[in-house]
């Protein structure tokens, strides 16, 4: 990927800021690397900063003994060896300019973008810079799907919903076979034969999936091994949490979560918890879905707002303990604006032509419920991209 220097320019101007600062050292920003286009292979053991005005050309500062590290990049350069001269070379880059984004985040609201040391930033109000978050020019050139990763969520989607009913029937033949002789499953067996059937149709993914049952299941983040997993068995609750992206460089995830009971139908008390999760999902579906079609701003937290509230009212609200969802890119949890309003308070906006997760819980001590779709957004739509679990499966 290279540098949009016109499009990163005009966002500048939108938001009324006076330049974004870019800066390095020992790959402590990946960010950086990615939006400018710098390869992450770079040996950098010097500080080098990239000053992108508002309006003119970019200015680079870097070390006399590293100091083709930004060459790849426009704009004019200059030098430094001792603290001093970057001291001095620091103030002819900003010169002429106040209001400075940088990944930075106040008080770490956004600790994904919140990447700048403190020092940093001291130092840069030492100079009477005014330092603000770059949280939503990062949603905008990392979060932003082109036309091609849509394609590749979407391919990806049919394949894993595909993959996902096939694992549900395998336990199906596995536990009553029409033999009659039914055959042993852990959760790590299923989760190699979920892993195995997507990369056989060229899905690929980091880890997992997650397959857990019963107590496991409200456990929102349990992995199971070879060494540590349960046997599926009838008469167990079933989660699986599965995720995967195309094996194309820049492609985008898809990750769902399905919840069911094995050779029973489902009890009165897990009905009642997947309604609730369901009209929570349901929210933030609708809350987006309206915002974006009388193209009205909003927030991750919003969305959040807007899911937890009915898990709240429902009298589930200490049981609800993760965000509702998260962002989603080349990257299973990316840049974007994030469905929280827990863990962090997300002010980003949902932007357009982004993909997110909706995936709220409730995890009781006997089970956990989540229900995750994903949606994609577009200018005056936001639409899920894949199938819609209305009712607990009965596998």
């Amino acid at each position: 990927m290279s540098m949009n220097l016109e499009a990163i320019q005009e966002a500048l101007r939108e938001q009324q800021l006076d330049g974004w600062l870019f800066y390095d050292h020992h790959h402590r920003d990946p960010i950086a690397y990615r939006i400018l286009g710098l390869s992450e292979s770079l040996h950098v053991t010097r500080r080098w900063y990239y000053f992108i005005p508002a309006i003119g050309t970019p200015r680079k500062l870097v070390h006399r003994i590293e100091q083709g590290r930004l060459d790849p990049l426009p704009g004019s350069r200059g030098l430094y060896s001792s603290w001093q001269e970057l001291d001095s070379g620091l103030r002819a880059l900003l010169d002429g300019s106040e209001r400075i984004a940088m990944q930075y985040s106040p008080n770490n609201a956004i600790m994904y973008v919140s990447l700048v040391d403190a020092g940093t930033v001291e130092l840069l109000r030492e100079m009477g810079k005014q330092i603000v978050t770059s949280a939503d020019l990062v949603s905008q050139f990392e979060a932003v799907l082109s036309d091609d990763q849509i394609a590749s969520h979407y391919l990806a989607q049919r394949t894993i919903d595909a993959v996902l009913a096939s694992g549900f029937a395998m336990v199906r033949d596995c536990l009553r076979p029409a033999s009659g002789k039914s055959t042993t499953l852990t959760e790590y067996e299923l989760v190699v034969w979920l892993r195995e059937a997507m990369r056989r149709e060229g899905i690929v993914c980091e880890n997992g999936p997650n397959v857990s049952v019963n107590q496991n299941s409200a456990d929102s983040h349990y992995e199971p091994t070879a060494n540590r997993c349960k046997f599926i068995l009838d008469g167990d609750f079933l989660l699986v949490d599965i995720w995967g992206r195309t094996n194309q460089p820049g492609s985008c995830y898809y990750d769902i979560t399905w919840t069911g009971t094995v050779g029973r139908p489902p009890n009165e008390l897990e009905h009642e918890v997947f309604h609730v999760v369901r009209e929570a999902r349901d929210a933030a579906i609708g809350a987006v879905r309206d915002a974006f079609s009388m193209l009205r701003p909003i927030h991750g937290y919003e969305a959040d707002d807007a899911a937890r509230q009915v898990i709240v009212n429902a009298g589930y609200g200490e049981f609800f303990t993760h965000r509702t969802g998260h962002n989603i890119s080349n990257e299973l949890h990316g840049n974007g604006a994030h469905l929280d309003n827990l863990e962090s308070h997300d002010e980003r906006l949902i932007l357009p032509y982004t993909c997110f997760s909706v995936e709220p819980g409730i995890y009781l001590r006997e089970f956990g419920i989540r229900s995750e779709i994903n949606m994609i957004t577009s200018r005056e739509n936001a639409q899920v991209t894949g199938r819609i679990q209305t009712e607990l499966l009965y596998i």
